[in-house]
């Protein structure tokens, strides 16, 4: 196995010195896309907690960590910490009921994360959430996604590069290749050093190399050019190196069926990138394979309508002849943009 923490602590050290085949569906009417919609286990824990019922989200958390689905149980805690940002009284109910319970612990810490981020206080208000975060990751043993969001808490609190490296070492500790461990790292890297994108890339480069085939994490190349894409700052990234990283997560978008919420994330990601990139028959490809299932973000990055600007960019790439050149679809933000999204910190 590659020794990726080696590779992390090379590029603190740099920094400190710098300071099978598918076919894709076509695609769906406008009136057919959905923003952010729950898979077909996670939406009937959603129903019931808007009734109040924590019982299908408690049942769905405790069957994945069962059964070690360490990726899809961090992606359900997320959702479902962003629903109790709004609608918590099925979550004060759970934890009223069995405080002790691994898999309550670990919403409500993501959910107090996420309440502490949008606040001008943040790294003040994270720093007081240390035992909350150390009780979740301390409830199972085995679980990742307690020290993702440690992963988080740190970036957040402006914890030092040597108690990063702590937590890196225990959550790849527990499963090498999870991706949202891996993202929190990369974000790491990034807000530690603006405009450090390849040091980013490195670090996404050698982690793809090192995971299997069928593996997310062959899409944390294209989140490091994503970044870059949109960043405007830092030196200047090859672009042999961009394309080398969409094609790995275009390859691994083959492994997921056609019109499948659970892979829509990365599809999305990649999707925006491919359009940057003005590789438009790529895109157009992973439009099909999108389906009716559109994301928040990255559509976000350029508009406080997510949706309306997923909508405008496949009526550009569905409407321009092929081969021809697809005029940018991109929005300013208003002076209401930069809202805390949960699941993109």
């Amino acid at each position: 196995m590659v020794d990726t923490m080696a590779l992390l602590r090379a590029l603190f050290r740099l920094a400190r010195k710098a300071s099978s085949p598918l076919r894709p569906a076509a695609p769906p009417a406008g009136d057919e896309v959905f923003l952010d919609a729950p898979d077909a286990r996670l939406a009937p824990a959603l129903v019931a907690a808007g009734r109040g019922d924590h019982g299908p989200a408690a049942e769905l958390l405790s069957g994945v960590r069962a059964a070690a689905e360490w990726e899809n149980r961090d992606r359900y805690v997320l959702r479902l910490a962003a629903f109790a940002r709004s609608r918590a009284e099925w979550l004060d109910r759970w934890s009223a009921a069995d405080p002790h319970d691994p898999d309550v612990l670990l919403v409500t810490a993501q959910l107090a994360v996420d309440r502490a981020w949008g606040s001008p206080a943040r790294a003040e208000l994270l720093r007081e959430l240390n035992p909350l975060i150390t009780a979740a990751a301390r409830a199972d043993g085995r679980d990742p996604v307690p020290w993702r969001i440690a992963l988080d808490h740190a970036r957040g609190s402006k914890a030092g590069h040597k108690y990063f490296e702590e937590l890196w070492e225990a959550a790849i500790r527990r499963a090498p290749h999870h991706y949202g461990c891996h993202v929190a790292a990369l974000r790491y890297l990034a807000a530690s050093w603006h405009g450090s994108h390849h040091a980013c890339f490195d670090f996404a480069d050698l982690a793809a190399q090192d995971a299997p085939a069928n593996s997310l994490i062959q899409a944390l190349p294209a989140r490091a050019a994503l970044g870059y894409l949109t960043d405007g700052c830092g030196p200047e990234v090859p672009r042999d190196r961009l394309d080398a990283a969409a094609d790995r997560a275009i390859a691994l978008s083959a492994w997921f069926p056609a019109a499948d919420p659970c892979p829509a994330a990365i599809r999305n990601k990649l999707m925006y990138v491919l359009v940057r990139l003005e590789r438009w028959e790529d895109a157009r490809t992973q439009l099909r394979l999108i389906g009716p299932y559109a994301t928040s973000f990255p559509w976000d990055r350029d508009s406080d309508d997510p949706l309306g600007h997923f909508l405008r960019v496949r009526e550009a790439l569905s409407t321009a002849a092929p081969g021809a050149p697809v005029p940018s679809p991109r929005r300013p933000r208003t002076e209401h943009g930069g809202h805390v999204r949960a699941g993109d910190h």
